[in-house]
């Protein structure tokens, strides 16, 4: 397989999860992951640190069910070297609270077996504590 090819195949399955996350499809989400990948979220939030595969659908399920007409994230860069891509995003959604949640980010994906095997998250933790976690710090 060529370079040209991976990295294309790569920037596929970046973009198949963020659809997957659209449409809070979380058995598409847990399927994205490789068998002992996870997923870190900065900050000292209630939804940051790291969850294991094993505990990606109860985390997805937890945010996602916070928005019930969905969480829609957009794709603004996207870079591909290795076995590692580098995304800009943004996010919009309603909470169910009914405030308004938009939010940046850098998400770094490190793939093995051509599955995620690392995501970090990255975004602005103030926003994230304020809206996901109705201000609430612990």
């Amino acid at each position: 397989m060529s370079l040209a090819v991976t990295i294309k195949n790569l920037k596929e399955k970046v973009t198949d999860f963020f659809l997957a996350l659209n449409q809070s499809d979380i058995e598409g989400i847990y399927e994205s992951y490789h068998p002992s990948g996870g997923c870190w979220t900065s900050g000292n939030t209630l939804i940051s640190g790291f969850s294991g595969r094993n505990e990606i659908k109860s985390t997805a399920t937890a945010v996602l069910d916070l928005f019930p007409d969905g969480l829609e994230f957009s794709i603004d860069d996207m870079i591909c070297e290795g076995n590692k891509v580098a995304v800009e995003a943004v996010s919009h959604g309603i909470h169910v609270s009914g405030k308004r949640y938009h939010n940046k980010y850098h998400f770094l994906f490190e793939f093995r077996e051509g599955l995620i095997y690392r995501l970090r998250e990255y975004m602005d933790t103030e926003i994230v504590t304020e809206v996901i976690c109705d201000g609430r710090r612990s």
